[in-house]
């Protein structure tokens, strides 16, 4: 038994004894009411007052018990005095009160189990034996010899036949306890394992009832949604999830088929730090209340889209490569013969105003389909890169002057540029990074039609040993579906231009093992950052 309990059940003992004297005190005051001179009233009065005193001084050695096991003892052992002291004052042998014995018997037993029931027995046999005997050879009170026996025998029979039977009790119910309590511990162990085991999940795991209220939500759930735990249960699982009408509409129908099935969805965080993209499925769950209910697991997919958008584009980007060679063999030769036959035509021949309109038109539109195709070959058959150890920040400012001063640049356009103050070394090919915050810059200036803003930034992450270079407009914006195709070939949003700078910029990008990163709102603005890695090859075909 453990300490705690014992001290319980000692109290409650105290309390019992309080209660059974108050009785007697209430039974004794009520017979000599009724019948005076029943009994000897002051004896009996006594002995209650003592009883009374007794466990006053019970309740104050409470809190030894536990250190002081005989003070339990001794508790029980005076019980058994007390009770044989009140049968002695109310008839001896012929007392009414003889059954009162099987009370410490008891006690004894659910306290210190069959052991004690046994001892405080065979104390209560030689107490009542004591005082059968001394009131048989007392003149003062004469009985009958086999009377006497029979009356000790059958007392003595009942005392040990309840201390073995309430022992018997006592121990099997701490058997029981302590089987309850082991299987208690299991219980509580399997608990603990399978919430260890649910909160160690990757994917977000969520529960709901019969009436889509989120019953469980697991860590993983937390730091996909951002939303705790404690705030999600008893919520509808459509409001913690964002989920779409027509998303909650086949999640039933999932529920009543018993069927499991996928969906994807867009999910805004809650702290404003961005969009997510979540693949959800959704099954049948029994819960005992309620009827079936919902089981959700989630994944951020963010990371696996991105990495099939890239894949699609570096499809296109393959086969784009494959018509580079043709294109520049069927039509950059004919197109620079033409190109030259005219500018003969234009010199020897006498034209009207209108007809050198047409031949300068002529030429202008050829030297445009030439700087295309210039461009298409640039993509598709990139040069060796010429690794070597340069300052970013001479990149970025040689890049920044020639933009001001180039046909890009409007009246209201401001070109600003924010770099360390200390050098920025970089081991890669100085002009292709050129071109790539070239590329970057020219497309910021065309989203700003009406002046702006273009900041051309360099920094360094230490913690991911990556070299961060920015470029931020205060133009257009992009929309969520426009990023997704930012990179494709041919995908330009504005007239001037040829549609392959951002590929361009892609291409070389990946070659280095890098990442863009592209964070745009319509009417805010965009800003485009490349991110590569401080230690990294280039992969290039010959």
């Amino acid at each position: 038994m453990q300490k705690t309990g014992l001290r319980r059940n000692v109290a409650w003992l105290i309390l019992i004894r309080a209660v059974i004297s108050t009785m007697l005190l209430g039974s004794a005051t009520f017979a000599e009411i009724r019948q005076p001179g029943s009994f000897q009233i002051d004896p009996f009065f006594s002995l209650i007052g003592l009883t009374y005193a007794l466990t006053i001084g019970y309740a104050l050695t409470l809190r030894f018990v536990e250190r002081h096991r005989w003070l339990v003892d001794v508790q029980l052992a005076g019980d058994a005095l007390i009770v044989s002291a009140f049968i002695y004052v109310t008839g001896g042998i012929g007392s009414l009160f003889t059954s009162l014995y099987v009370l410490p018997i008891v006690a004894a037993s659910s306290l210190q189990f069959r052991r004690g029931g046994l001892l405080v027995a065979t104390l209560s046999a030689v107490l009542f034996v004591g005082l059968v005997l001394a009131q048989y050879f007392s003149t003062g009170l004469p009985i009958a010899a086999r009377s006497a026996f029979y009356t000790v025998t059958l007392n003595v029979f009942g005392f040990f036949a309840v201390a073995l039977l309430s022992g018997s009790l006592a121990d099997s119910l701490q058997s029981a306890g302590a089987r309850l309590e082991q299987a208690s511990e299991e219980i509580a162990d399997l608990q603990a394992l399978n919430q260890i085991i649910i909160d160690s999940l990757p994917s977000g795991l969520a529960t709901a009832d019969g009436e889509h209220r989120v019953l469980t939500f697991n860590r993983a759930a937390e730091s996909i949604t951002g939303v705790r735990a404690e705030s999600a249960v008893g919520r509808p699982v459509r409001d913690v999830l964002q989920l779409p009408t027509a998303i909650v509409e086949s999640v039933a129908l999932s529920v009543g088929a018993s069927a499991v099935r996928r969906h994807e969805l867009r999910y805004q965080m809650p702290d404003g730090s961005g969009e997510r993209e979540i693949g959800l499925t959704a099954t049948r769950l029994e819960t005992p209340a309620n009827g079936p209910g919902l089981l959700l697991t989630f994944q951020d997919v963010t990371a696996i889209k991105k990495l099939e958008r890239d894949a699609a584009i570096q499809q296109r980007l393959a086969a784009v490569g494959e018509m580079a060679a043709g294109i520049a063999h069927e039509i950059r030769n004919p197109l620079a013969s033409m190109s030259g036959s005219i500018q003969i035509l234009r010199q020897e021949l006498p034209l009207s105003a209108e007809q050198e309109q047409l031949m300068d038109i002529v030429l202008r539109e050829s030297e445009r389909l030439n700087t295309t195709i210039r461009s298409f070959l640039a993509y598709a058959r990139p040069n060796r890169f010429q690794i070597a150890r340069f300052d970013v920040r001479r990149a970025i400012n040689d890049t920044a002057l020639l933009l001001r001063n180039s046909s890009e640049v409007g009246d209201g356009h401001e070109i600003l540029v924010d770099v360390p103050k200390d050098e920025l070394g970089y081991d890669a090919d100085e002009g292709q990074i050129k071109q790539i915050i070239w590329n970057l810059a020219t497309n910021g200036l065309r989203a700003m039609p009406d002046g702006g803003r273009l900041r051309l930034m360099a920094a360094v992450d230490a913690a991911a040993a990556h070299i961060v270079l920015s470029v931020q407009d205060e133009g257009v914006g992009l929309a969520a579906e426009e990023i997704d195709n930012l990179f494709q070939p041919f995908h330009g949003r504005f007239a001037k231009g040829t549609g392959l700078g951002l590929a361009i910029v892609h291409r070389i990008v990946s070659d280095y093992n890098g990442e863009i990163r592209v964070h745009s709102q319509p009417g805010a603005g965009t800003t485009i950052s490349v991110r590569l890695p401080s230690r990294s090859f280039a992969t290039v075909s010959a």
